[in-house]
């Protein structure tokens, strides 16, 4: 009964709205095209193992549905990295007993190359799934993930410690639960900086599309249908005008999605900035607001908040337990003990692998580690060096992109498409560029850690210029402070946070390319240089498990060392000192 009272008030409300639109009428032919393509995506998931795929390059039509499973895939991993972020930030944000491990491993996460476990990771659900794509098709997904997750974790698990000390006082006051205080004040205050880093991590995924798409391990062929394999295949055959289509369609691709999905959630996401008075600026997406001249989906966003209200009024109703909500950095007993059983079950698992790893590396001998040793401290100061380049033009160029939404509407785009383009496939070039030049590989590296690590700098500076409270700069405006002083005395401060993020992902990101950096193929002709980069494609190229091992162990170590003496003094330094 009271469902139809429901559909007869919104057929009411219809006729009201004078009825069915055009802009209903093509958003339904619109989910009409994306169901076609999620059957096909289900049959290629669920269709038999092929010895080889077989990449069509002439096909126009083959290339659209290239581009669609590879969008499908970065979609799907942005979704599993959401919910992972949403649960593992605020995991580690909320335990301090977990906190010593979880942070820890995220840094290790962020900066394994894809090499360091895609063999046995791609063995294993092949195995899995010996008959059906599934286990293929899962792989690539959870390497894309690889190249999403990180970056935004960082980011939320930063913003839920440094959430200002009056909104922390006014859930206090107002009695919130863990939940409520979650979601009333903890996830719309970091809903900013996770919004860039989400196009920031669309952008990563796409790093190691080609990889990832097309993976051979000795005389096993483990390709998949997607534009990465389809330009792989064209540099093979040296397609030029191949190549030269699959780049149309990955910038068709990323500008469509930054149109109908970034550019929305942009401008969704201003109505929870920190401030108490807005003279900026509105930030507008067309989709948003053709979506919101939509009747249909006004009508079902209706049915959704009804619904929605009938269960809040007939949900048990109890006051809050105060012990809940004084303990800001506790957890609630909820969800405390789940919690426990799942970190005992990781370090259970930690353990086993600890020891897998023991057994491994009893064949590495002692000149071995010293040379790797060696070389990780090359990486290391060509990470730093990368990073460092990085941050001299990103945060200038954030700031201005950041705090003017008229060169945010102009640069968000482009800045999307430049970013999620796939850095190793102008590696040929650059690497021409710089013989040319006459810059080794040594120096040159550097160079092309750059073109993947520069973007989380640059994001995130964006995400916090864009998060500077008006009346701040109103305030500016009104002491008159100069350019210099401006940055110095509030720009700089108030991003700071969102910069010591981005410089943790841009070094996590330039570890992880080093193995592409260091070890290069351009025309048939292999180019290495000293450093883990290159030792981890060696022995991946050669299948020396040890050695591959050892590799990754030193990196996670110079990784988490590194993090603890540099990286988590800044956090700590804009947590204390730089927080609005």
């Amino acid at each position: 009964m009271q469902l139809r009272g429901i559909w007869g008030y919104a057929t009411a409300w219809l006729d009201r709205r004078r009825g069915f639109g055009w802009i209903d009428a093509v958003l339904l032919m619109a989910l009409g095209g994306i169901l076609y393509g999620l059957v096909n995506l289900g049959r290629e998931w669920t269709g038999e193992l092929r010895p080889t795929v077989e990449i069509d390059l002439d096909s126009n039509w083959a290339l659209v549905g290239y581009t669609f499973f590879s969008m499908t895939r970065g979609l799907i991993a942005y979704l599993f990295s959401l919910l992972f972020t949403l649960a593992y930030g605020y995991w580690a944000a909320k335990d301090h007993v977990a906190e010593r491990v979880l942070v820890p491993a995220l840094d290790i996460l962020q900066s394994i190359p894809v090499l360091g476990f895609m063999p046995g990771l791609v063995l294993s659900l092949v195995a899995a799934f010996p008959d059906s794509n599934v286990g293929l098709e899962l792989a690539a997904v959870i390497m894309i993930f690889t190249g999403q997750a990180w970056n935004m974790t960082f980011s939320f698990y930063h913003s839920v410690r440094s959430v200002p000390a009056d909104l922390q006082e006014a859930a206090t006051v107002y009695r919130f639960n863990w939940w409520e205080r979650f979601k009333w004040v903890e996830l719309p205050f970091s809903t900013i900086g996770l919004v860039w880093n989400s196009m920031m991590s669309m952008a990563g995924g796409w790093f190691f599309l080609m990889i990832s798409e097309s993976f051979t391990l000795g005389t096993h062929d483990f390709r998949l249908p997607g534009i990465g394999s389809y330009m792989t295949v064209a540099v093979e055959r040296g397609r030029t005008g191949a190549m030269l289509k699959a780049l149309v369609a990955m910038v068709v691709m990323i500008v469509a999605l930054d149109q109908l999905l970034w550019r929305p959630v942009v401008a969704w996401a201003q109505k929870f900035r920190v401030e108490e008075a807005s003279t900026n600026e509105a930030v507008s997406s067309w989709f948003l607001n053709f979506l919101r001249r939509s009747r249909m989906i006004a009508v079902l966003a209706w049915l959704v908040s009804c619904r929605a209200r009938w269960f809040a009024q007939r949900a048990p109703s109890a006051a809050p337990d105060q012990s809940l909500v004084v303990k800001a950095r506790v957890p609630s007993t909820f969800w405390e003990w789940p919690l426990r059983v799942l970190f005992g079950l990781l370090a259970a698992a930690l353990a086993y692998g600890a020891w897998r790893l023991l057994v491994l590396l009893q064949d590495v001998e002692i000149s071995q580690w010293l040379e790797i040793l060696e070389a990780g401290l090359w990486t290391l100061s060509r990470v730093l060096a990368a990073t460092a380049l990085g941050t001299l033009w990103a945060l200038p160029a954030g700031l201005a992109i950041g705090l003017s939404p008229k060169l945010s509407r102009i640069f968000q785009p482009v800045v999307q498409v430049v970013a999620s383009f796939p850095a190793p496939m102008l590696f040929p070039l650059v690497i021409a560029v710089l013989h040319w030049a006459g810059v080794s590989l040594g120096w040159g590296s550097i160079v092309l850690m750059l073109l993947g690590t520069q973007w989380y700098i640059l994001f995130n500076v964006i995400a916090g210029a864009m998060a500077v409270p008006a009346d701040l700069r109103e305030a500016t405006k009104s002491y008159r402070m100069g350019r210099w002083q401006r940055f110095w005395i509030l720009y700089f401060p108030s991003v700071f946070a969102f910069l010591v993020t981005g410089w943790v992902t841009a070094a996590g990101g330039a570890w992880n390319a080093s193995i592409v950096a260091e070890y290069v193929t351009s025309h048939g002709q292999v180019m290495t240089t000293d450093g883990l980069g290159a030792q981890i494609s060696i022995a991946a190229a050669k299948a020396r498990f040890p050695a591959l091992a050892a590799s990754v162990l030193v990196m996670s170590i110079l990784v988490v060392t590194f993090n603890r003496i540099v990286w988590q003094r800044l956090y700590r330094l804009a947590t204390t000192r730089y927080s609005l």
